[in-house]
């Protein structure tokens, strides 16, 4: 996964800096960015719920690494408190291509829930 520096800029800096983590798969810079009852719930992968350190842990290391993927962030956008980070994937996945919303919300300067949706 690529961040477009430039795009992502307008982000909260949690955000972004959760967005270069989870590239990197660095749970160790990341985990700090959730918060303690953060809740991840990958909708376009069958809504799976990501809870608690080992659970946020595995999504951040595992989550699309059975596939070899592009991804670029095509747009951002405020949803009242929800700030969505649109990303266009590319690979070997079925179907090779699909866009998903990463819908953040925040509390205070940590992450409280992403859900990651089709659009």
């Amino acid at each position: 996964m690529d961040t477009d520096t430039h795009i992502t800029q307008q982000l909260p800096a949690t955000i972004r800096a959760f967005l270069e983590a989870q590239t990197a798969r660095d749970e160790k810079r990341a985990l700090p960015l959730l918060a303690e009852d953060a809740v991840i719930v990958d909708v376009a992968d069958g809504g799976e719920e990501f809870r608690g350190e080992d659970g946020l842990r595995r999504f951040v290391v595992e989550a699309g690494t059975e596939f070899t993927y592009t991804t670029e962030i095509t747009d951002i956008r405020q949803d009242g408190e929800v700030w969505v980070v649109r990303h266009h994937l590319d690979g070997d996945f079925p179907g090779g291509q699909v866009d998903l919303d990463y819908r953040f919300t925040l509390d205070g300067d940590r992450i409280s829930r992403l859900d990651v949706v089709l659009p």
